[in-house]
């Protein structure tokens, strides 16, 4: 199961965003968002909320936290606030504040069932019959040839018994 956050325009780059995602990356939610207020960096808030959201969005869900997993973090570009500073001579300088978009993806954990095998394909599925089918008839040739084991041995008895009697 996927559980999904989402923020938008946050006003910073996405660069330095990114930096600190990558910090996050293969970690626990809950890892996570301990660590993320001692990183020294502007961008480490936004992106502890929106994991905050994220896993208070599994709660919603029923989910259990400790069975989550961070699967994706995105760090988007967003719009552009286009500014000016004051240069000199009287010119205008231009720069650019940029925004980004934080998107994040939870997975929970699949809790396998025992004794339940998944068919992958129709060629799995197939081959799984016809197991089934030459298992039956090993069977039955090993039932067979105890039983002519078994007959064998009375006859070999009576035929012994026969001859000491002739004797």
């Amino acid at each position: 199961m996927e559980i999904k956050a989402t923020q938008k325009f946050v006003i910073t780059s996405p660069r330095k965003l990114r930096e600190v995602a990558a910090l996050v990356r293969g970690l626990s939610p809950k890892d996570a968002v301990e660590r993320l207020p001692y990183v020294q960096k502007r961008a480490a808030e936004p992106l502890r909320k929106v994991i905050r959201t994220a896993i208070a969005n599994a709660k919603q869900a029923n989910v259990d936290v400790e069975d989550l997993s961070l699967k994706e973090i995105q760090i988007n570009e967003g719009p552009k606030l286009k500014r000016w500073r004051a240069g000199a001579r009287g010119r205008a300088k231009p720069y650019a504040k940029r925004m980004s978009h934080i998107r994040v993806i939870l997975e929970a954990k699949a809790v396998k069932k025992r004794g339940t095998k998944k068919i992958k394909n129709k060629r799995t599925e197939k081959l799984r019959k016809t197991e089934g089918k030459v298992t039956k008839k090993v069977t039955s040739v090993k039932t067979q040839r105890s039983s002519l084991k078994k007959l064998k041995k009375i006859i070999s008895r009576k035929s012994s018994k026969s001859k000491k009697g002739a004797k």
